[in-house]
Order: C-alpha cells, then structure tokens, then sequence
C-alpha cells in the first residue's frame, strides 16, 4: 500500500498512500523498510502484531489518563463528543465483563492481613 520516499543515502523518509513526486516505489505493508519506519519490528513475530500491541497499550493508558481526570472532576464524561463516550463505556463494560472471570488471589476486599492466620502461632514475642 505504501508509496515511499527517500533520502540520499536511500533510506526511507515518508510513507504515501498514492503516489506522489519522488514516490513512485511502492513497497508491500509488511515490507521491512516500512515496517522500521512505523517503528513496527520486523523480526519474525513482531510487525503489525507488535505495533498493534503498542496501540492497545496505548490506549489503555488514555482510558487511565481519562478515568483520573473524570475522578478528579477535571473534567466530565458528558464534556467529551457522544462517539467517544459510546468508545468508552463499551470497553470499560467488556473490561468488567472479562475480569469477573479473572484469578482473584485476595479476594474482594481483603486486606493483606486477613492473608496469613498467624494465631495457631500463640505470642511468640
């Protein structure tokens, strides 16, 4: 898909869906000029899969980053366009949905001390 452009020494400088002036080589998505240029690995098992990971960590920060400004009423959800309130609940609906499923080590609620029962021990101090 990509048309290239590149600079003296041949490397590529910018990525073009057409073709433009000075971009008349195309190379394929998962080429690995293209690939390093994205920042994509081109290694066997990186590419698109770990630029896709790189998203989705990504935007699980934005949902952090917009869940601590809503709770410190910085800002409201209400403030952010209908279309992106939709994006949100939907994925913090599907992430509550899959974590009621997740190994719960400590259980709801309990605090470290509740953990280890130390009383069979008798005062030992």
């Amino acid at each position: 898909m990509p048309y290239v452009r590149r600079n003296t020494l041949g490397e590529v400088i910018s990525l073009h869906r057409h073709a433009e002036a000075g971009t008349a080589e195309f190379l394929p998505d998962d080429h690995a000029e293209v690939l390093a240029f994205v920042g994509g690995d081109a290694s066997p098992g990186g590419g698109a899969e770990g630029f896709a990971r790189l998203d989705a960590d990504f935007v699980r920060v934005l949902e952090d980053v917009i869940d601590t400004l809503v709770a410190k009423n910085l800002i409201n959800i209400t403030d952010l366009p209908p279309e992106a309130q939709a994006k949100l609940f939907s994925r913090k609906s599907f992430r509550e949905r899959s974590t009621q499923h997740s190994l719960r080590l400590f259980g709801d609620g309990a605090g470290f001390g509740n953990v280890i029962d130390d009383t069979q021990f008798g005062d030992t101090l």
